[in-house]
């Protein structure tokens, strides 16, 4: 597996997330508040939310290779009658994937969260067709929970996503 460190993001950060983020192989697995191309006044925005959001309901990561930012990882705790769980959301530079890094940093920031926040369940829904994903989930401990039959429409398309979910108590 590829070494890498989970750390708050930095401002300084902006340049190597736009290099990393602008692959239009990235934004077609993500919701569309994604840009594709992925800019430096997009990598600025994002750091500037992530940074004053702070940490009362969120986990908001860099995932770190090599001394620069290769992609992200969030938990954020949701509210009303989901104040419980939590949704998690990732996303790896194209020339890491497959090696090993997102399913640790998924490991990681789950069991982060769950000692941090008051919640039961972290939950993520990746699309249906996106495999690479599904299987970090699923070697990270998740159950897929069932499949939401053309729940999403991203590039012209409709398509599915998948509900996981990982219980505090099923954390490894």
């Amino acid at each position: 597996m590829t070494s890498f460190i989970l750390r708050p993001w930095q401002r300084s950060d902006a340049e190597s997330i736009a290099a990393a983020a602008d692959n239009p192989k990235i934004a077609a697995n993500l919701r569309n508040a994604f840009p594709s191309p992925y800019t430096l006044a997009d990598a600025e925005w994002f750091l500037g939310d992530c940074i004053t959001q702070g940490e009362t309901r969120q986990l908001m990561r860099a995932i770190v290779i090599d001394g620069r930012a290769a992609g992200s990882i969030s938990i954020s705790v949701k509210d009303d009658v989901y104040e419980r769980s939590a949704e998690l959301g990732y996303w790896l530079a194209e020339e890491h994937w497959g090696q090993g890094v997102m399913t640790e940093a998924v490991r990681q920031i789950c069991r982060e969260a769950f000692d941090r926040f008051d919640i039961l369940r972290i939950f993520a829904e990746p699309f249906a067709d996106n495999s690479g994903s599904r299987r970090v989930l699923e070697k990270a401990g998740f159950t897929c929970e069932g499949t939401m039959r053309n729940g999403v429409f991203k590039n012209g398309r409709i398509g599915s996503y998948c509900m996981y979910a990982l219980l505090r108590e099923e954390l490894k």
